[in-house]
């Protein structure tokens, strides 16, 4: 199969009328219609939405105007990102019929760049999830194997993109859900640092730890979509008063003296085949003109039970808020206490009820400081640990996932298998710095992920370091985009 046309690409091509983003997207529409009956990608396709965009964005370009740097190129959201008027669900029954009177602040700043909204992606229900089978809508399924999961909790949006339905979609990371399934559908997802992208409109799962970031083909995709929704938002408390990076614009720098250290502690009980991947990534990067060596970070390995404390704990508070009364699903009772459990009860699955209990269990007078205060001692020295690292180190690399993608229902019922998959991508989050995930070869025929994290408001640099080890690679995007049953 060719190599996908880069989404820079689609939109010159829009905005010079060389192509209309009419057709661009009845292309996009074609592929899902073919294809997302075996993956479930999407939950909601916005064909009649997505058409009025791409009408305005042609009208835009016929008037002599610049529609913006995404003109035309359709992208897909994942389902916890408002959407005016659209059902937003993610993916939980707790959300029936509700419909956002305003969008996020990320979807607003899509549509400014011109870009064409085609749907709302599947995800593990309230994003509680690594494999997107806690979904209400059914799981979806791994564009290279049907019969695998795509990783979670965004597998939806990183299947999307795999699967060549849209060039570009955006997903929430908040334990590692945007990187470990790009790694596990062999494409680019990378999660920001805390604070540079704006969290309004996005449901929260864990307040502290959400953060909005792109997937893609390639890199540069990445980077161009990581342009458009970063910078501050005064709507959103946590968003970062100061200058976003820009990174498309230096993804040609190079690597060439940076000094990158492998983190042996996320080698430990990752697979042997994911271990060699990563030993070649960074032996690209090194003969590309980096320093590579060895790196330490010993606390990243308590990272998983910090992250299944704090996680939990902050969920049990941030859905509170469904309680049948306000908006959503509403199973009536004798009295409100009765509705509120009978609500709650429908409305939430197997695994959001498991780590609101976790949660309420650990914000709980008498044991708060003992497991959630005792965690965030825990988060705090993961961060020192890493600031001391980047002392010596550019960057750390790692396995994005222990494994490659595993088998629909192998962990369904085994929460702690589970949420081992996260073990690679928590400390990153837990500490708030960026990292991103690009394709780094395949593993009996699944795709391997390659993790590169950086100090804090680094993405400049970041993405530059995983653009020049891309190439290194000769990985082009093609291998990203595998239809399904291909």
């Amino acid at each position: 199969m060719s190599a996908p046309r880069p989404s820079a690409y689609l939109a010159n091509a829009v905005r010079s009328g060389g192509r209309s983003a009419v057709e661009v997207l009845e292309e996009s529409l074609a592929a899902i219609d073919a294809g997302d009956g075996e993956v479930h990608a999407f939950n909601l396709v916005m064909a009649d939405e997505a058409r009025a965009q791409a009408v305005a964005v042609d009208r835009t370009v016929a008037n002599g105007e610049d529609p913006g740097p995404l003109a035309g190129v359709p992208v897909a959201l994942k389902d916890n990102l408002c959407t005016r008027g659209v059902p937003t669900t993610c993916s939980s029954r707790i959300l029936e019929g509700w419909r956002p009177p305003y969008d996020a602040t990320v979807v607003t700043r899509l549509q400014r760049a011109g870009a064409v909204v085609v749907g709302k992606t599947n995800m593990d229900e309230f994003a509680m999830g690594s494999s997107t089978e806690t979904s209400a809508f059914g799981p979806t399924r791994n564009p290279h194997h049907t019969g695998r999961v795509p990783g979670g909790s965004s597998g939806g949006s990183a299947a999307a993109v795999a699967a060549g339905f849209v060039p570009l979609a955006l997903g929430s990371d908040t334990g590692g859900s945007i990187r470990q399934p790009a790694a596990l559908c062999g494409v680019v997802g990378m999660k920001p640092t805390y604070g540079t992208v704006s969290r309004y409109g996005l449901v929260a799962f864990a307040s502290s730890l959400d953060q909005i970031g792109p997937f893609a083909a390639t890199v540069a995709d990445a980077a161009l979509l990581f342009d458009v929704i970063g910078g501050h938002d005064p709507a959103d408390s946590t968003s970062l008063n100061r200058p976003t990076p820009r990174v498309l614009s230096v993804l040609d720098d190079g690597v060439a003296g940076l000094t990158v250290g492998v983190l042996a502690e996320l080698l430990d009980g990752a697979d042997p085949d994911v271990v060699a991947r990563v030993r070649q990534a960074a032996d690209a990067l090194a003969a590309a003109g980096a320093r590579v060596e060895e790196a330490s970070v010993p606390e990243v390995v308590l990272g998983l039970s910090a992250y299944y404390l704090i996680a939990p704990g902050e969920a049990s508070s941030n859905l509170a808020r469904y309680d049948g009364v306000r908006y959503g699903l509403r199973r009536d009772a004798e009295d409100t206490v009765a509705m509120n459990t009978a609500t709650r009860s429908a409305g939430f699955g197997a695994e959001v009820k498991r780590r609101i209990m976790l949660g309420t269990y650990a914000l709980s007078s008498g044991y708060y400081d003992a497991y959630y205060g005792t965690a965030q001692r825990v988060r705090t020295r993961i961060a020192e640990d890493f600031h001391e690292a980047f002392a010596s180190f550019d960057f750390i690399v790692a396995p994005t996932s222990p494994t490659t993608a595993f088998e629909l229902g192998a962990k369904a019922q085994d929460p702690l298998a589970m949420y081992l998959s996260d073990f690679c991508t928590v400390p990153m989050s837990l500490a708030g710095i960026p990292a991103i995930s690009i394709p780094s070869g395949l593993s009996e025929g699944l795709p391997v992920g390659f993790q590169l994290a950086g100090p804090a408001f680094s993405e400049n640099r970041l993405f530059d370091a995983a653009y020049a080890l891309e190439r290194a690679i000769g990985f082009d995007g093609s291998a990203a985009r595998r239809r399904p049953g291909g």
